[in-house]
């Protein structure tokens, strides 16, 4: 019965061996890239001709080099939200309506973060901007 039972426990040690050697490889040292989704989405107006205002609502998410980056980027939030909103809020509905225009946004609002996060937080981690929804009227 004893032979059993080390035989059972040598078993054990050697099929749960894998995992624990792919555990070590999850976390690179970095921490990995991260997401950072702002909630709730951001909602602002924009100029339309003739002195019209237009509604535009954006969900954005940060795509972050190292989730190490996380926490300040969250701690920023309403820093970094108040720049997107800013941004939005000067383009006209030619900028906003088209494909050109909304990459353009997305990369003004990309140096725009990464200036106040190295400003604020002495690191750039922002390497893309995804708009998840884009809707405006």
């Amino acid at each position: 019965i004893m032979k059993k039972g080390l035989i059972s426990l040598l078993v054990l040690l050697f099929l749960s061996a894998p995992s624990f050697a792919e555990e070590g490889k999850e976390a690179p040292a970095g921490g990995g890239i991260a997401y950072y989704a702002f909630e709730p989405d951001i909602i602002t107006n924009y100029i339309k001709p003739g002195k019209r205002i237009g509604y535009v609502r954006v969900a954005v998410e940060f795509q972050l080099a190292n989730a190490s980056d996380l926490a300040a980027v969250e701690h920023h939030d309403p820093l970094l939200r108040d720049a997107m909103i800013e941004i939005f809020g000067r383009q006209d509905e030619q900028k906003i309506k088209s494909m050109t225009g909304r990459d353009e946004i997305r990369d003004a609002c990309l140096q725009e973060v990464n200036k106040l996060l190295v400003q604020e937080a002495g690191i750039k981690g922002v390497t893309n901007i995804i708009f998840t929804k884009y809707l405006y009227q």
